[in-house]
């Protein structure tokens, strides 16, 4: 399962539209960025859950957290708070602002995207994707069982093509 497929199924595509219209994309553009950013966000949530207690960790958080709102209400795409929490996720799944600005960089190559489009959309949609996780577990899927599917690879480009890339930089 892909990204775009994941906030499909957690009912996410009234909230992705939002986004992209407040970004001004189409909606072939806005899957064009859940594409390219997708890989990235999931491999970072799959590298938090490799250490011991990791998966309990992040349970905790999508537990905690009141995610889900990002899917419930379309409007959450527009407030600041979003973005704040949407950072907050950002610095758990990548660890430094270095690598998100690569992340967006790449994604704007692959898709034709602006990158400071890219770049408010980025905590977006790790909120959506935080939102996504935690409706998924709640509705009585475990979590261990949806994360294989969800982080188990990917097409396009991953974190660690983008730490790779980051450490030639720095």
């Amino acid at each position: 399962m892909d990204f775009l497929d994941l906030l499909k199924q957690s009912g996410g595509q009234s909230s992705l539209g939002s986004l992209a219209s407040g970004l001004g994309l189409d909606s072939s553009k806005a899957n064009d960025l859940v594409g390219a950013l997708g890989p990235a966000l999931l491999q970072g949530f799959k590298k938090q859950v490799e250490p011991e207690g990791g998966l309990s960790a992040l349970k905790g958080a999508l537990q905690s957290g009141n995610h889900e709102r990002y899917l419930d209400d379309a409007n959450s795409m527009s407030a600041a708070d979003s973005v704040t929490d949407g950072n907050k996720i950002l610095g758990h799944l990548f660890g430094s602002k270095d690598v998100s600005r690569n992340v967006a960089a790449q994604a704007a190559e692959s898709t034709g995207i602006d990158a400071s489009l890219i770049k408010k959309a980025l905590p977006l949609l790790a909120g959506l994707a935080m939102g996504a996780m935690s409706k998924t577990s709640n509705k009585g899927q475990s979590l261990e069982g949806a994360l294989p599917g969800l982080l188990g690879g990917g097409d396009g480009f991953g974190l660690d093509d983008v730490v790779g890339f980051a450490k030639k930089l720095f």
